[in-house]
This record gives structure tokens, C-alpha cells and sequence, in this order.
């Protein structure tokens, strides 16, 4: 038996894993045996990608609409006619509208490069990734307080002391390196607070946990800061040296008392000033941690930037057991990779059709957009008509809220082509369904880990395609050469794009045979605390009062507005992850499906008795913006004025045969609001009320 060396992509961790293979078949996937952290260890989704392979409900060949959009009408075509027609399209909509009418949507992965360029070479500045949905709001904190985005910044789980997580339900959601160093953390004495309006497997693994009610996290922040700064509890030299506006906070906070924010949140005050002093005796190693999926309310650029404020009172960055700014080749003294992004390319001037970067959208960032204002823009062609909408690995119909709004915007496209594996909605709903090849089948760009010790890893093919099937490199270079801009592209092979990536660093293709990976480091990082920190605001500071946010009209610290209970049988509507699924993407997988078939709705046992609801029983849940029937899951573990269910599940893709019409859909109920200051949606902003189904 052989075994490859690789990257997992059943969700957007990417750990490394080592794929044993007989007969051009994957007989078991484990963790890469060589990768501290991971140590052969994988978790649920990892292991059922040998079902994804085989899968006979994947897409198997190219295929072109021929009745009603979402009619589930197709033919099959050759990969030459399906380009053909593809790049035919996109050209007619760039000679009647420019490039600016089409935009591209993706899950940022390790081929993003390669669509950003796509994208520029045809004059489009249209560029989405998801993480506007995600954690834009995260993205934009981290930029108002240091000018780095989240996705720069990193959380050493296994020195910390004391953590806190805000419903970041770690033990659920699995990022398996996190979770692997925060337990063996946990056995050496680490403490963990866990803060969440629902009981959660990661609330019973905390030493206290803080029932709080929904959407009020921001007051409990502002009343620990209150305390912190009120009884001196921060690490002053840190602060002293590296923070800009203490003293402005310690005038905004006063009036925070926590016994203003025990009528708030629900937590009791001497909560409140215990759990200050507490992680106060732990500085500088804690970890207040600023969360993963942040789109929950309106206010979440100020929540977020609270969470990253608390770290720096605490002095916990760039400490060990603190957060810290990710490393890369640069910092190792080696070369980073060469992407295609770095070449000289057309400059595109025209401004997004999102609002982002203008007036309407000053601050969330152009890298990524604002996707869930993108249905708009193609609905009213505001400010001017997006035409064509080409989507790899992303589903905005279930991931951006307001499936119906999102549907009716769709009707508007004259093209709309979908990169996938599998049939997601939006592939339904497509003109044109390109196949790529799962990560078992390819390989890809070759990923940059940064971190405290920075590595390269690469993504071999383990087994040859078991179906007419392309990688998303080879479609994209293909649709490139089509339209004119092959010139941008200069690979034809896998090899010959590995070999572009490494120009220049020393390493060669082979260095990764061994292990499946390159150290750039073998220590780990740090940058000296007293002057070595390297933030990129205009101060140079950590800035509490920040540049970015008052020259463009927004305050550091925004008086708080208080959160009004639910009206009368209402209810927030919550949503979450659970380990063995990723987002939308995985509850058709044959093994994963088994584990968690469906998604149900979390209701508090007082609330369910009011409404003649009873466990296990059969509810409608109805919102402004839809209603959807659910199996109703009676439980003290949840606040009384909140409802939970899972994410992802209520597919309408019959051809996904074992999740179809599965449990309910959150994107059905959800209204589509956004923080127009962090860029991300509130999810959890709409209320809705239930009904037993008799």
C-alpha cells in the first residue's frame, strides 16, 4: 500500500494528512504522522473524504442548462464545448456591459491567486471570497486596532493560561490542531471560560460558563474593561508602550458598572468582577478569544474590537500563550512563494459594485467584498449591471441570508457558471456546471502556512479522477486562453505551476516527498515586546482610538444600545456549526451524513409548554422572510429567548438524494442586514416565532 503525502479539504482547515492508497483507490485517510500538532490524529469530516471519492451522486462530466433555470434540465457536454460556451458568454457580456459586469465568488482557498488574476486580467474589480459572512466584521476590527486582518493573526492554545471563548463552540466546530492543544492545555491546568446564551459540549468542558442572553456580549466587555481599568488590573508597561487611547477608553467605560451589565446580559455582577480578576492573574498568558464566524449582530465590529482591546489590556500579544501576529518566509529569512497575483497586471480603476472602498462601504475589505450585498447590486444594477457570475466551491443561495432575495437577484444574470465537486443550489440553478476534481484526484497550489513557525505544504493527487472531471487551475488557464488572457497564466502542468511558485526560493518540488512539507523555522517567532512589535497603523500603535475608523466618520467607542427582549412569542434565531459537517457543503456525504442526517431546533423547555410544543415533535418556524419545518429539540440548555439550529441543512437539490429536504434552512428565515462599518451580516438578527405542526 502507498501512502501520499497531502492537504484535507472536507472543510477550510487543510490540515496535512497522509492518503494510504492500493489499486488507484483510497483505502483510509489519516494525519500526516510528521506534523506536530496533528500527529496522524483526523477528525470526522477528514475521514469520511474516502466517501467522497466514489460518491455516485457527485458531478461526473460537464453539463449545460436546457430548460428553466433550477429546473434540474440538463445536457452533457465535452469539456471543449462547455469552455467554449463559457468563454463565448463571458466575452459578450464584456463587450456589451465591460468587465466590470462579471464577478467571481469563492471560498478563499489555496487557488486564489489564480481567480483574483482571472478576474483583473478581464478588468473586473469583483472579486468575493465568503468571509464577509464569515468574519469580514473580525477582518475590519483587526484592521481598525493594528492594520493587520484576522487572518494574519494566530492563538497559541497550548501555553496559554486562561481562556475565553465567546460561542466559539471550539469542541464542535473542529479545527483539529486548536482543539488537540487546548485539551492537552486543559489536563496541564489551563482555565476556560465559555460566555454563550446555549449550553454547548464546549460549555461542558469549561470551568465556568456564562449563560448570556443573545446579541448583549458587548456590554459584558465594556463592564470588564470598566473593572480592569477601575482596579488596575492591565499589563501596564505593555500598554504604556503599545496602545494609543487609554485613557479615552477609561473615560468611555466609566459609566459601564457590572451591575449595569448584570441587567443587560443576565450575568450577575460579582460574575462579572470575578472573571476580570481572574484572567488578570493569568496575563500575560491569555487568550480572549476573538472568535472564527463573526456575522452575528449589528454592532459586531465593536464587539470584535473589544475582545482584540481585552487582549491588549492584558498584554497577551506576542506572548507566549497570548495571540500573535503569523510569520512567513520573510520572517525566516527565506523568499515567499511567487503567485500570479505579483505579475504586472491590468489595472482595474472601476469601483465594486458592492459599495466597498466608496461612501457606502468605506472600511470592510476590498480583498474579499461584501458578498451579501452582491444580490443587490445584480438586482437594482446599482451602481451599474453585473451580467455574469462565475462561483467555485461556494453556495451563496444557502450561505448568504435571504435565500429568496439571493434566487430572484440570480434571475437577473445573463450567465451564471458553477466550479463545484458536487450539485450544491447554486449549481442547480446554474446555466453551466463545470466538474472539478475532488483534492483526492488533484493537486493545487502549493499552501503557505504562517504562524509562529512558518512551513509550506503541498497538495498532491492521491488516485487518478474517477470521472470526467478537471482541476479548478486547469479550468481556469483553459477559460483564460479562451478570452485572451492565457498570457497571465503561464503554467499548462501541475508541475509547471509548483515550479513557478518556487522560483526563486531554493526549494524544489522533491523537498516535499519526504514529509509533505517544507519548515521554514524550526523556532518558533516572537517579535520583542519592548520595541520589536511591527503594527502596521499609522501610529505604529495598537490603536483603542483608531485612524481608520475616525477619518471615515465612525467613533472608536460608540455608546451602547441596549438589546430589548424578543416580543411577546418571538424569538432570536440562532445558528451553529457541529463537528461533523462543514458549513452547507458535506451533509450529502454518505458518512457524515449518518452522524447528523438532519438539523433540529433548539427551544427552551418553559417557552416550548407556553406554545404546546412538545420533544421530537414537528414545528414551522416563520420569520419576515420565510418559514421552513424543523423537529423541535426541548431543552433547559438554552436562554429562553433565543432558538437554535444548526447551519447548513433544508437542501432542495433532489439529485442529493440522502439530504434533500432535510431539516430547515437558516437562509430561508434570514433577513439580509449588514454592519455597515465591519461588512459583515447579522445573522442572528431576525426574530421568529413557532408553531407545533399537529
Amino acid at each position: 500500500m502507498e501512502s501520499i503525502y497531502s492537504i484535507c479539504f472536507m472543510c477550510t482547515v487543510r490540515c496535512p494528512i497522509k492518503v494510504m492508497v492500493e489499486n488507484d483507490d483510497v483505502k483510509l485517510i489519516e494525519g500526516n504522522p510528521h506534523v506536530a500538532g496533528i500527529e496522524g490524529s483526523i477528525c470526522p469530516k477528514g475521514a469520511a473524504g474516502v466517501r467522497l471519492l466514489n460518491d455516485d451522486e457527485r458531478l461526473k462530466r460537464p453539463l449545460i442548462r436546457t430548460g428553466p433555470r433550477g429546473s434540474g434540465q440538463w445536457r452533457e457536454a465535452s469539456w471543449e464545448e462547455a469552455l467554449d460556451y463559457v468563454a463565448a458568454k463571458l466575452a459578450e457580456v464584456k463587450e456589451k456591459y465591460g468587465g466590470r459586469a462579471i464577478a467571481l465568488a469563492e471560498r478563499a482557498q489555496l487557488n486564489s491567486h489564480i481567480s483574483k488574476t482571472f478576474l483583473k486580467a478581464l478588468g473586473s474589480p469583483n472579486y468575493f471570497t465568503h468571509d464577509s459572512c464569515c468574519k469580514g466584521s473580525l477582518n475590519t476590527a483587526f484592521r481598525t486596532l493594528t492594520g493587520y486582518t484576522d487572518g494574519q493573526v494566530g492563538v497559541d492554545w497550548g501555553k496559554t493560561k486562561h481562556i475565553v471563548l465567546y460561542g466559539r463552540n471550539i469542541f464542535e466546530s473542529l479545527e483539529l490542531k486548536a482543539v488537540k492543544q487546548l485539551m492537552q492545555a486543559l489536563e496541564k491546568g489551563t482555565r476556560l471560560t465559555y460566555i454563550d446564551p446555549r449550553v454547548t459540549v464546549t460549555a461542558t468542558k469549561a470551568h465556568k460558563y456564562l449563560m448570556i442572553r443573545p446579541g448583549t456580549d458587548l456590554a459584558l466587555n465594556y463592564a470588564l474593561m470598566h473593572v480592569i481599568l477601575k482596579e488596575g488590573l492591565y499589563d501596564k508597561e505593555f500598554v504604556n508602550r503599545w496602545v494609543l487611547g487609554l485613557k479615552e477608553l477609561q473615560q468611555f467605560v466609566e459609566p459601564y458598572t457590572p451591575e449595569w451589565a448584570e441587567k443587560e446580559t443576565g450575568i450577575p455582577a460579582y460574575e462579572i468582577v470575578s472573571l476580570a480578576r481572574e484572567v488578570s492573574e493569568a496575563k500575560p498568558s491569555v487568550i480572549f478569544h476573538y472568535g472564527y464566524r463573526c456575522s452575528h449582530y449589528l454592532n459586531e465590529i465593536y464587539f470584535r474590537r473589544s475582545i482584540i482591546m481585552l487582549n491588549a489590556l492584558m498584554g497577551s500579544i506576542e506572548a507566549p500563550g497570548g495571540i500573535f501576529f503569523k510569520k512567513g518566509a520573510r520572517d525566516a529569512g527565506r523568499k515567499p512563494l511567487n503567485k500570479l497575483t505579483d505579475q504586472e497586471l491590468p489595472k482595474v480603476t472601476e469601483e465594486r459594485c458592492d459599495g466597498v472602498g466608496t461612501s457606502r462601504l468605506p472600511l470592510p475589505d476590498p480583498a474579499h467584498g461584501v458578498v451579501q450585498m452582491l444580490p443587490k447590486a445584480i438586482l437594482e444594477e446599482d451602481p451599474y449591471p453585473v451580467k455574469a457570475l462565475l462561483v467555485w466551491r461556494f453556495n451563496p443561495l444557502l450561505s448568504i441570508p435571504d435565500y429568496e432575495y439571493t434566487r430572484r437577484a440570480l434571475e437577473n444574470l445573463d450567465l451564471l457558471v458553477t466550479i463545484d465537486i458536487q450539485f450544491s443550489e447554486i449549481a442547480w440553478y446554474s446555466d453551466v456546471v463545470l466538474p472539478e476534481s475532488t483534492y483526492l484526484e488533484r493537486g493545487d497550489s502549493i499552501q503557505e502556512a504562517n504562524g509562529l513557525k512558518p512551513a509550506l505544504y503541498m497538495r498532491r493527487p492521491a488516485v487518478s479522477p474517477r470521472y470526467d472531471t478537471k482541476p479548478g487551475w486547469e479550468i481556469m488557464k483553459s477559460l483564460a486562453d479562451r478570452l485572451g488572457i492565457g498570457q497571465y497564466f503561464p503554467y499548462h502542468t501541475l508541475e509547471e505551476l509548483w515550479a513557478y511558485q518556487l522560483q526563486g526560493t531554493g526549494i524544489s518540488i522533491s523537498d516535499f516527498d519526504e514529509k509533505g512539507y517544507v519548515s521554514l523555522s524550526d523556532e518558533a517567532i516572537y517579535w520583542d515586546r519592548k520595541d520589536g512589535i511591527k503594527l502596521k497603523t499609522p501610529s505604529g500603535k495598537i490603536e483603542f482610538v483608531s485612524s481608520l475608523l475616525e477619518k471615515n466618520g465612525f467613533p472608536s467607542f460608540p455608546a451602547y444600545e441596549p438589546v430589548p427582549a424578543p416580543p411577546e412569542g418571538y424569538f432570536r434565531l440562532m445558528i451553529g456549526r457541529t463537528a461533523a459537517h462543514t458549513h452547507v457543503s458535506t451533509q450529502n456525504n454518505p458518512l457524515l451524513n449518518e452522524l447528523v442526517p438532519e438539523n433540529v431546533l433548539w427551544i427552551n423547555t418553559r417557552q416550548a409548554a407556553k406554545l404546546g410544543i412538545k420533544n421530537g415533535q414537528m414545528v414551522e418556524v416563520i420569520s419576515s422572510r420565510g418559514r421552513d419545518t424543523i423537529r423541535a429539540f426541548v431543552t433547559d440548555l438554552i436562554h429562553p429567548e433565543a432558538v437554535f439550529m444548526l447551519h447548513g441543512f433544508g437542501h432542495k437539490v433532489p439529485v442529493q438524494s440522502r439530504c434533500y429536504g432535510k431539516g430547515a434552512m437558516d437562509a430561508l428565515l434570514q433577513e439580509n442586514i449588514t454592519d455597515m462599518v465591519g461588512g459583515s451580516p447579522a445573522l442572528q438578527g431576525v426574530y421568529v416565532t413557532v408553531r407545533p405542526i399537529k
